[in-house]
């Protein structure tokens, strides 16, 4: 019963959590409309300042598939090793991840 409360408590924290970062970014999204807003000027300066954004977004964004990435690495080694709450975790970090890359 105690294991059950704990997973239950720690799904509702990740839950809260992931919202709370898919709500705050989408690195991939800012990075599309800053590079669009940069193709369509053909002022240098604005073209500069829209770029500079897009880059910094997608660098983001490319930094938390990198870390959904070794989560999700992780998870198949737990996995493969019969480690399923270990497993478990990695996987909720993944998704964590690939969505503030979104």
């Amino acid at each position: 019963m105690n294991m059950k409360l704990s997973t239950l408590l720690a799904g509702i924290v990740l839950s809260l959590g992931s919202a709370g970062v898919y709500a705050e970014e989408n690195h991939i999204k800012e990075a599309l409309k800053h590079a669009e807003a940069a193709a369509k000027l053909s002022d240098g300066k604005g073209v500069a300042q829209h770029a500079e954004q897009a880059k910094k977004h997608a660098k983001t964004a490319d930094e938390h598939l990198d870390a959904g990435i070794k989560s999700l690495e992780s998870a198949i080694e737990h996995g493969n090793l019969g480690h399923g709450d270990m497993a478990q975790k990695a996987a909720e970090e993944a998704v964590t991840h690939i969505k503030a890359a979104q």
